[in-house]
């Protein structure tokens, strides 16, 4: 994957394949440089093999395919520019998903691009309007946030978030924000 933005949609995509209701997705960016992606969900979660073995690219659970890219390419991005990614899940019934932080310094010559986050939540939310999306963006310059959960509330339940109107609202709202950072 060339940006990290398609990293975050992948990940985000297990997630809420795992039956999660509710993924937060949390960018920050430290004034030394360090960009920090949190994604963390209430699915299902990985029992402790599988959470061991996520970021082998021989592992999957898929049936279609005998390998997994999506973690091992993202680990090795991290890694790359001196950073890391911790990944923690429970399976235990009340409080299971996962918990994934990866760290890059993006002053390092290998630090992929964020690449088009807006569009990668956007892309989120139609396919998944059922589910709760909480992202933000910390900055020094300011911070850029959505929670679907407060426009279900304004909307009514009754509207979907998938609708071609709501998405461009959405993608108009992110815009603004990040143009005012």
């Amino acid at each position: 994957m060339k940006e990290l933005s398609l990293n975050i949609l992948d990940v985000a995509k297990n997630s809420t394949a795992a039956g999660a209701t509710k993924v937060e997705i949390s960018l920050e960016l430290a004034e030394s440089g360090i960009l920090s992606i949190s994604i963390i969900d209430n699915g299902c979660g990985m029992d402790e093999e599988t959470l061991m073995g996520v970021t082998n690219p021989f592992y999957t659970t898929r049936k279609t395919r005998k390998v997994g890219m999506g973690l091992p390419l993202l680990k090795m991005a991290a890694e790359q520019t001196g950073g890391e990614l911790r990944i923690s899940s429970s399976t235990e019934k009340g409080s299971s998903g996962t918990s994934l932080l990866a760290t890059f310094d993006t002053k390092s010559i290998d630090c992929m691009p964020l690449g088009d986050i807006i569009s990668t939540i956007c892309i989120l939310i139609a396919g998944s309007p059922e589910v709760d999306f909480l992202f933000t963006d910390k900055r020094q310059s300011g911070c850029v946030q959505l929670d679907t959960a407060q426009l279900r509330e304004v909307l009514g339940a009754e509207i979907s978030l998938a609708e071609p109107e709501i998405q461009m609202w959405i993608r108009e709202y992110l815009e603004e924000q990040y143009q005012s950072i």
